[in-house]
This record gives structure tokens, sequence and C-alpha cells, in this order.
């Protein structure tokens, strides 16, 4: 089978799908976002290599570019935070993230990057691996390059660019407290249960203090329609069990962290209330305790809706 991107060595250019890409001085070959789907990333590494043969390179670098499709130049436009590179063969994802001096400790902050890193990039088949603080004079400001070595097996190189780009907007959600959705899933799997607290709960996010009262049936109710909320929604939610709100005159605020015991029995008896009072059941509910303390935090994720065009709805019946 024909790669889908190959080094030309007569040429000294990659070609792919007609186009071709010559190596830009100084810095490297540079793509626009949108033509990652048009190449594997095993074939992506096996140009890289033939060219780092070539010119006896330990390393190969591929710029990104983002925004308007129309406005792209190979020569002259602005590369973006995600960048692919070679390094001794191994390709790797490799990205920059900027903090901000007086927000950060240099000693901990790699170790803070790679707890909240390590859930996401694992059920992604990924791994971080290397941590380097480089310095820009003249933003003022501390640039952390973070290598991610990613499963290439059957991926395309757009899926290692959205690996990364993941990457960055989890860390700057918990370094800004702007959070969405998903990044708020992510974090709360890598046990940073703390960014929450001073967010309001929201068309998304719900908190309890306690657990649902099992034992009785408007307990089991009480969790059902919590969950049928989210899952009726366009994008879905999250429910924490562990955390305490504040009322304000703008609204419910969270505002603390109250951990609440955990075990396989409890969990069991949550499923068994939403399978009986749910119809039909969300695809994808995970329910978990936080990595940071087992036994002890409790989250309920909804991701998706129940089969297409049609929502889960309450049902009152034993």
């Amino acid at each position: 089978m024909p790669r889908t991107i190959r080094f030309d060595r007569d040429q000294e250019e990659l070609q792919f799908e007609g186009t071709c890409r010559q190596y830009r001085d100084v810095e490297g070959y540079v793509f626009h976002e949108s033509e990652l789907t048009q190449f594997k990333a095993v074939d992506l590494r096996h140009a890289l290599q033939s060219a780092a043969r070539l010119y006896e390179a330990d390393e190969m670098d591929v710029f990104i570019v983002e925004g308007d499709e129309d406005e792209f130049d190979d020569e002259w436009s602005p590369p973006g935070p995600v960048q692919i590179s070679l390094q001794k063969g191994t390709l790797v994802v490799q990205i920059h993230v900027i903090t901000k001096v007086e927000e950060f400790n240099e000693e901990t902050l790699p170790d803070v990057y790679r707890a909240i890193l390590a859930p996401y990039l694992a059920r992604r088949r990924a791994a971080l691996r290397d941590i380097e603080m480089t310095v820009d004079y003249h933003a003022s400001t501390f640039v952390w390059r973070i290598d991610i070595e990613c499963n290439l097996r059957n991926r395309l190189v757009r899926e290692l660019y959205e690996i990364g780009s993941g990457a960055i907007a989890l860390l700057e959600a918990a370094e800004s407290g702007e959070l969405t959705r998903e990044t708020t899933i992510e974090l709360l799997r890598a046990g940073r249960v703390d960014v929450l607290i001073g967010q309001p709960e929201g068309p998304w996010l719900d908190v309890k203090s306690a657990h649902y009262d099992l034992n009785t049936q408007h307990g089991k109710i009480s969790i059902a329609q919590a969950v049928a909320r989210f899952a009726n929604a366009e994008h879905g939610g999250i429910v924490v069990v562990g955390m305490r709100g504040k009322r304000f005159p703008a609204g419910e605020v969270i505002h603390s962290v109250c951990p609440v015991p955990l075990d396989g029995r409890t969990l069991r008896r949550y499923h068994n209330a939403l399978e009986h009072h749910l119809y039909p059941p969300p695809i994808s509910l995970i329910s978990r305790s936080s990595p940071r303390d087992q036994g002890r935090g409790l989250s309920f994720s909804i991701f998706h809706l129940s089969p297409r065009n049609l929502s889960p709805f309450l049902s009152m019946g034993r």
C-alpha cells in the first residue's frame, strides 16, 4: 500500500496528495492543521526518518499553523503551540504552555502538570515523555515545552495534533479556572477537585455535599432526576457528590470540598437506582472516586445522550 506521505530525496521535499512541502530554513516543515487528516502518523514518521538520514539530523520538526486555511502560507504563516517532532527516530507531540512568572513554583509545577496530564494521556494511548522550561524574555513569561509520546498505530497525524491541543486546553483551564464541561471532567479524573471551588453551579454542573439517601424511594428518585436533567441536555453535564455549594444573590457557587466515603456496595446501589428509575439509561455514565482520595470522593459524569432522538426520562416505578 502506498504511503500517504513520503520524503523525496532527489527533490528534498515531503510529498502528499499532489502537494509538496520543503524544509523551512531554521524552523522545519510547516503544515496547516486541515492538512493533517491526509496522512498517517506512521507514514509521517517514516518520511521524517528519511529526511533526517539525508541531513544527518537527530531532530526534525513539523510546525502546525492554526486559523483560516485560505490565509495559510507555508513560508510566512506563524505556527501554533502544537508541533510534531522526530527525536532520535521517535515521533512525539510537542506542546508549549505559557505560565506567568508570579503564578508558579518552578520546582513543583512540573509534577502538577504530570498529575493533570497522566490520566488524560493514558486514555488516549499516550504518555508524557519530558517537561522542560524555556524563557521568553520578550513576553516576560516562562514557556514550558512538554513532549508527549503517542501510540501511532492506526492513527492520522490529525489525532496527534488533537491530543496536543487538548492537553494545552486542560492545563490552561487548571490555571485560569475558565472551565468547560470537557476540561472539568478531565481535571476531576486527575483528582483536581479544587479547581471547582469558586465556580458557579449551572446548566452542566451540580454538586451535593452528601450521598443521596438510597435507603428511601425519594433518594433514589432524586439521583435519577439529577442525572436525567443532564442526560436530557444537549451536551450532558456533571454531578459531583462530595462538594458543598453556597448561595449568593447571583446564584449558587461551589464553596468547599467535603469528601464522602465510597465503596463498591454504594456504587452498585447508585447504578441500581439509575437502572430502575431512568429509562432508557444514558449511553455513557461514569461514576468513580477521585484518584487522590480513593474511597472518599465520588463523581457522576454524563458524557453523551441516550440513543439518538430518544432522550432519557424518569420512571417513577419500583
